[in-house]
């Protein structure tokens, strides 16, 4: 048996102990419930109720559950007159045109001046708004009125440029400062911006750049990587070789790489930028006005243009920053560790914090450049008061070790947020512990590109936390789980996630394609919004999220999350992460196939090939989640890897999982973070058949 007990101690929080509460139904996976679409495996035993301090001084008490409910659309008014309007609406809901929504439709607002110029009216100019931190250890520190000049400046030379109120400017950029800038001086001159991940291929920025027919590109020489700069300019040059549509592009000069260059073209940042009026005068929009074009996969290889409005979406974004993350902003500082070209980046570091006015991190790098503790360094050297990140990040800090976090400085963190998938028990409590040093709430947040900001989240001085679980929707949002038929399942029982009521951050459409935004989301459930994620509901009526229903698996009829089975499986004080997909077998239709990457020595002991050791492993994790399952949830096959194939945004890519399990041909890999991954998993599966039940 290989000796894990420097990852196998039992965690004492002061309030529950982290081993042996989380357990299978003893249903053997059947949840008893007629009409129910997924199998209710796991059962959670420990609250975290919310600190006394943070709870009697938080923003949002229980009542406004009970007021929401009363008056739901009174309830979103009073939340969007926390922003300025020029012209105040006086309605607040146009549904007649179904699922085509239309919110504080008669009211103008600008979204730029919300963000910023209100702030520095009020006397708070001098207020920092990002603690700006490069990679390699650059600084710079920018005030509220230091924003708005830059703001007024770029917004003035995109007009130069000939962007017009309704065009688009595609965004291709690193995460620095510049990136926020350009967002709101687009939205300061009512242009629509679509920001592109620095990470994705030119033949991706081209599609984007043709599908919503952007005529401008603002990008940079590059931004920095891993200790070394990637080139950005190159690929814009390749994407505008397939499309025609850019008359300009702005070059920020970020690496001082060396760049080609198209005379007529190709514009620097700081030539034409830094030489205009830094004042602009904004003008209001109806609240309906295109904000920004973001582009999410698709079924088909077209990917989706979401589009988001102003004032819905501001509303939202802004109340839920508020009241999730407890924002206090006069003292706190805010750090979403995200990009800003995800929807996440969008609604929580740039629209959201800026319209709360609070000060803000933005970090270029990765979590280990130049070492594994330079988050909680940032953490310690700013005071970061709230942490919004991935739960694939947690696990990779778990995979790590303690020791990085221990060498600095958190008690500043009063609450954590984890975005982008569910959290697993295990991870939740690794976070909750070492990073929150049992004091902090976690938010486990479930929302999406398409809804625009938070829809279902514990909040922090209400909730009793409860690890896995993302509880229940917040106050104003409407969800439900239903099965095949669209009847809600009963508490105990796992379906469909539904939303059933227009919310104010929805989408309004699918850029230029309002059939496919029918199909893509209304149809399953007629009047419902469905997405494509698979929830549950706890005994106690409170809401787990399951992951998409792709991923779910059909075991001797049976229907298995994989999210509840990796759960299982990171519970073992081994096992660093996990993933899991279902494979064609034979006889029970599909087996559960997972691949897992270990810590500490029993993770040393699968790098230098001790078989003996691996072997004793897979073994206990099989029975490890028979016990905490049940027997119909063991997995057919465990492999043991050193890293999982993931996207540029942290996700898992199962579909190339299930292609590798059932010895298919990979598919497409070009979204990978490392495509190398996949081949050598590929290799350790070929040589480990007897990793197999």
């Amino acid at each position: 048996m290989a000796d894990t007990s420097d990852t196998g101690k039992a965690r004492d929080t002061g309030q529950v102990r982290e081993t042996g509460q989380a357990r299978g139904t003893g249903q053997d996976g059947a949840t008893g419930q007629e009409g129910a679409t997924l199998a209710n495996l796991l059962t959670e035993q420990r609250r975290f109720p919310p600190p006394d301090g943070l709870a009697d001084a938080a923003n949002v008490s229980g009542e406004v559950y009970q007021r929401a409910a009363a008056d739901r659309l009174g309830f979103w008014a009073e939340q969007a007159r926390r922003l300025d309007w020029e012209t105040p609406f006086t309605q607040v809901l146009d549904w007649t045109n179904p699922p085509f929504a239309r919110w504080f439709a008669d009211g103008r607002l600008n979204v730029a001046v919300n963000c910023v110029d209100r702030h520095v009216a009020a006397g708070r100019g001098d207020k920092v708004a990002f603690h700006f931190e490069g990679e390699g250890g650059d600084r710079r520190t920018i005030t509220y009125a230091q924003l708005l000049v830059e703001v007024c400046r770029a917004a003035n030379a995109l007009i130069g440029l000939g962007v017009q109120t309704g065009d688009r400017v595609a965004v291709y950029l690193p995460m620095i400062p510049e990136a926020v800038v350009t967002m709101l001086a687009c939205a300061r001159i009512g242009a629509v911006h679509t920001v592109v991940f620095g990470g994705f291929s030119a033949d991706a920025l081209a599609s984007r750049i043709e599908d919503c027919d952007a005529r401008v590109v603002v990008t940079a020489d590059g931004g920095f990587r891993r200790g070394a700069p990637s080139a950005l300019k190159p690929n814009v040059d390749e994407a505008l070789t397939i499309t025609d549509r850019v008359r300009a592009v702005l070059v920020v000069r970020r690496t001082g790489q060396q760049v080609d260059w198209v005379d007529g073209r190709d514009q620097w940042w700081h030539e034409v930028v830094d030489g205009q009026p830094d004042t602009h005068v904004a003008q209001a929009f109806d609240a309906e006005h295109p904000l920004y074009v973001m582009y999410t996969s698709g079924t088909t290889a077209k990917p989706k243009g979401i589009l988001h409005t102003s004032g819905g979406y501001l509303t939202q974004a802004a109340w839920t920053h508020w009241a999730v993350f407890d924002i206090h902003a006069d003292t706190d500082v805010f750090w979403t560790a995200a990009d800003v070209a995800w929807v996440t980046g969008h609604s929580y570091i740039v629209y959201g914090p800026l319209a709360n006015g609070v000060t803000s991190v933005l970090y270029e790098g990765t979590p280990d450049t130049p070492h594994r503790g330079r988050w909680w360094e940032i953490i310690a050297r700013y005071g970061v008061t709230q942490l919004y990140c991935a739960p694939t990040a947690i696990r990779t800090f778990m995979k790590w070790g303690e020791q990085y976090p221990d060498q600095f400085n958190l008690s500043s963190l009063k609450v954590l947020g984890s975005v982008g998938e569910p959290i697993n028990p295990a991870a939740y409590i690794w976070y909750r512990h070492v990073i929150g040093g049992d004091r902090t709430p976690v938010m486990d947040t479930w929302w999406q590109t398409e809804t625009g900001a938070h829809m279902i989240s514990p909040l922090p001085g209400v909730t009793s936390g409860k690890p896995g679980a993302a509880m229940r929707a917040l106050p104003g949002i409407v969800v439900d789980v239903v099965d095949d038929a669209g009847n809600p399942v009963p508490d105990g029982s796992g379906g469909y996630l539904v939303v059933t009521e227009p919310w104010p951050g929805m989408l309004r459409t699918i850029w230029g394609d309002e059939r496919r935004y029918v199909d893509t989301y209304w149809s399953r459930f007629p009047g419902r919004y469905f997405a494509g994620d698979g929830a549950k509901k706890d005994e106690d009526g409170d809401l787990w999220l399951l992951g998409r229903v792709d991923d779910v698996m059909n075991v001797s009829g049976h229907r298995l999350s994989t999210t509840e089975v990796e759960s299982a499986l990171v519970s073992h004080p081994a096992v660093a992460e996990a993933a899991v997909v279902g494979a064609n077998d034979e006889t029970t239709g599909q087996g559960i196939v997972a691949f897992v990457i270990l810590r500490g020595n029993a993770g040393q002991a699968a790098r230098t090939g001790d078989e003996d050791t691996t072997g004793d492993i897979v073994g206990q994790l099989r029975s490890h989640v028979a016990r905490q399952i049940g027997p119909i949830a063991k997995p057919r096959q465990i492999l043991v890897v050193e890293e999982l194939p993931k996207t540029r945004s942290g996700k898992i890519m199962r579909r190339l999982l299930r292609d590798v399990a059932e010895h298919r041909d990979l598919g497409d890999v070009t979204t990978l973070q490392d495509s190398t991954v996949m081949d050598l998993i590929g290799a350790n599966l070929a040589a480990n058949p007897g990793a197999e039940d």
